[in-house]
């Protein structure tokens, strides 16, 4: 019993880890990534598809990005898309290929995705806790079935602290190389 609730707690705690690095893909450092994109979504033939299902994304240099569609009626579309985006991209063709150059960033606008990342990183933290505090009141409620004693719920109370513990340390060690990186010049 007390097995399955560690190892519920691990693979959802796991999942908050993922969803912390999924939010920090979309903070821009001052180097071009084509995960930076990955939120774009194109209308393609009346839906909603994401911008790597439509397109070639490619990294020319340290500051610009290139989008290739693999339509050329699509280019259009993909511009629009970009401009649309709440990431403040500016993209240019040149025929059949979208350059799409990134801004240097100012100490304020870095400070600005700093915060960003300290949000996203405290609400990472707060869904392991809101897990922790799951795992331990399925614990409580065993121990009002009379399934498992006093002494292995605190038992199992520790073991969902250390993960706590441990997984909220990967969240820092990830917000700590976000702000690296943000600080980069």
């Amino acid at each position: 019993m007390i097995n399955e609730i560690l190892k519920d707690a691990e693979e959802r705690m796991g999942k908050a880890i993922v969803a912390v690095d999924n939010s920090f893909k979309k903070i821009r450092t001052g180097r071009a990534h084509p995960s930076l994109l990955d939120s774009v979504r194109v209308n393609y033939y009346g839906s909603e598809t994401p911008l790597s299902q439509v397109a070639n994304i490619t990294v020319e240099d340290a500051r610009t990005l290139g989008v290739s569609p693999w339509e050329g009626n699509m280019v259009s579309e993909i511009e629009k898309a970009i401009m649309k985006s709440d990431l403040g991209l500016n993209p240019s063709s040149t025929g059949s290929l979208i350059r799409i150059p990134l801004p240097a960033l100012t100490e304020e606008t870095r400070g600005n995705y700093f915060k960003q990342a300290k949000s996203e990183a405290e609400n990472g933290r707060i869904a392991i806790r809101n897990i922790r505090r799951d795992a331990n009141n399925s614990l409580k409620d065993l121990v009002k079935e009379k399934e498992i004693s006093e002494d292995e719920e605190r038992r199992g109370q520790d073991q969902v602290q250390k993960l706590t513990d441990k997984y909220v340390a990967q969240i820092e060690e990830r917000l700590a190389a976000k702000e690296k990186d943000l600080m980069e010049i």
